[in-house]
């Protein structure tokens, strides 16, 4: 039987150690649950490009609205593979997210017989950040200033013309062998390694036409180094307003544009989920942000994982479609 004494130094004990775990920090969870350390953002791309500065955009404002660092990692390589391969991989638990373009999702499946990743099961859309149209240009001393003439100039004229793209298999490649459908004309495609390139070869002569991005037609448009001859999305491109679509001139049925999506792994919590969803949500709604990403080509546009998703869906089977007719497939 214990003592008066040994019951008071039990009870003194007993609650000296209960209040040492009240004041003790609570655990994550407890304290708001996640964010609850820096979140890695990994972007397909090298640093530098247009796609580069909108990663580090969004990174910088999702992080001041989830009161977390987002610590941007370039992971470039094989069309997107490499990066998407990685967070494909990684734990579903909102700490590694990506920004992408549709080349993971739709342009890929469509060029690959086997990726070590699948678009559809292995990713958790977050939400659109924006998409920017594709655009066909022509060298400035080249005879032909719109699609009409573009089609009769290559007409008159059988193999004496090609175009260039940002690479084999992108999306530079499909707008310009769908473009070729609808007009019905033939040119050889010369891929380049990246949109720099490209551009600098269509500056100097070496190919009359190319297909890229309105992001980096822009500053070479401005200095009339290039012309723009149409864009190939549905609307003309607020970018861009005096320059006509496909459709306008002449070619109806044509909607291909790039887009940027934020990802995660599949089976992310739904809390995290909704969490991250709100961020950039309210992150694309800034003003600022938007006036950044319109800067650098990017038309800014929210829409939730679900919608991109669905988005997904639809267009994997139409870009297999344009690759089959137009014998585009890669190793």
């Amino acid at each position: 039987m214990r003592s008066p004494a040994h019951r008071t130094l039990f009870l003194l004990t007993a609650c000296s150690l209960a209040a040492g775990a009240a004041l003790a920090p609570a655990p994550a969870s407890a304290q708001g649950g996640y964010p609850s350390k820096p979140i890695q953002l990994v972007l397909p791309f090298p640093p530098g490009g247009a796609t580069d500065v909108v990663g580090r955009t969004i990174a910088r404002k999702l992080g001041e609205r989830l009161g977390q660092t987002v610590v941007v990692e370039n992971r470039p390589g094989a069309g997107t593979i490499v990066a998407a391969s990685y967070v494909a991989k990684s734990a579903p638990d909102g700490y590694t997210l990506m920004a992408t373009s549709g080349t993971t999702f739709t342009v890929n499946p469509a060029v690959y017989a086997k990726l070590p990743y699948d678009p559809q099961k292995n990713f958790e859309p977050i939400g659109m950040i924006g998409s920017t149209g594709l655009i066909l240009l022509a060298n400035r001393d080249v005879p032909v200033n719109n699609l009409k003439e573009f089609v009769a100039a290559v007409k008159a004229d059988p193999g004496k013309y090609s175009y260039g793209s940002f690479g084999a298999g992108t999306t530079a490649h499909f707008a310009g062998e769908e473009l070729l459908n609808l007009t019905g004309t033939k040119l050889l495609h010369v891929p380049y390694k990246g949109s720099a390139p490209a551009m600098t070869d269509l500056m100097g002569g070496q190919i009359p036409f190319s297909v890229d991005t309105v992001a980096a037609a822009i500053p070479q448009l401005k200095s009339g180094k290039i012309k723009a001859i149409a864009v190939t999305t549905a609307k003309r491109s607020s970018l861009l307003p005096n320059v006509p679509t496909v459709a306008e001139s002449g070619y109806p049925g044509m909607d291909t544009s790039t887009w940027i999506a934020l990802v995660a792994p599949r089976g992310l919590p739904a809390e995290v989920r909704t969490r991250l969803e709100k961020a950039l949500a309210d992150t694309i709604a800034d003003p600022a942000t938007r006036s950044q990403l319109a800067e650098n080509g990017i038309e800014p546009f929210y829409a939730p994982g679900k919608q991109v998703a669905a988005m997904i869906d639809k267009e994997i089977p139409q870009m297999r479609a344009i690759a089959q007719r137009a014998h585009i497939k890669l190793d």
